[in-house]
């Protein structure tokens, strides 16, 4: 990396880590240690390919346990209504670390996945993700987004809240898993002026978030 000084030869050690091994280092050493606290660790929105099928069943197997099939996916990615994105780290293992899914419908996204490796919960990385399918949404002209959520799941009600979903209603036992009820989310404002500035102050937030865990997001 570099001059040449520090080489990563292997999947990076999870970020919480690093200090408890850097205790064991000499004093020669503290150099090292300042280094490896200014790394930051790329991260890169890609649209997916076929090249990527099974990098995302993978995460998919580890998001959902195996939610949709090879061919479920392949039909995404061959649909011109169908936008699959992928979150990439290129010094990580796995490489995708989340991903996301809309479908355009009318003047509509109809957002069917949001997913980050259980390895990488709590770091914000789900919130780049939302991001970027809401801002693909709005470069496509689409002026509404949608989606459902299981009823039990805060923590992803109280992220879409934070780009402006509201509770639109209910399907009572959507889920066939337990029979759960699921939340429709809906936001209609995507293509006025108030919410690209909400995309923007949203990027900032994210930024800084990821920043803390050495996260780089463009």
């Amino acid at each position: 990396m570099g001059n040449g000084f520090l080489f990563l030869s292997v999947p990076p050690l999870p970020l919480k880590a690093l200090p408890p091994l850097l205790s064991l280092l000499p004093a020669p050493c503290s150099l090292l240690s300042i280094l490896l606290n200014v790394i930051s660790l790329d991260l890169e929105i890609q649209l997916l390919k076929p090249q990527h099928l099974s990098a995302i069943l993978e995460l998919d197997q580890a998001c959902f346990g195996g939610l949709w099939t090879l061919d479920a996916y392949q039909r995404e990615l061959d649909s011109p209504n169908s936008d699959l994105l992928g979150l990439f780290s290129p010094l990580s293992d796995p490489k995708l670390l989340g991903m996301g899914c809309f479908w355009s419908i009318l003047e509509e996204a109809h957002i069917t996945i949001l997913a980050v490796h259980p390895q990488y919960h709590r770091q914000g990385l789900g919130q780049a993700v939302l991001y970027s399918l809401l801002q693909t949404a709005c470069d496509r002209g689409l002026e509404r987004a949608t989606l459902e959520v299981r009823a039990s799941n805060l923590a992803a009600i109280s992220l879409y809240q934070k780009f402006g979903f509201k509770t639109a209603g209910r399907r009572r036992r959507y889920y066939q898993d337990n029979n759960e009820d699921a939340l429709i989310l809906w936001i209609s404002e995507l293509q006025q002026p108030q919410f690209q500035k909400t995309l923007d102050t949203g990027h900032t937030q994210i930024s800084d978030r990821l920043r803390q865990s050495s996260w780089q997001f463009r």
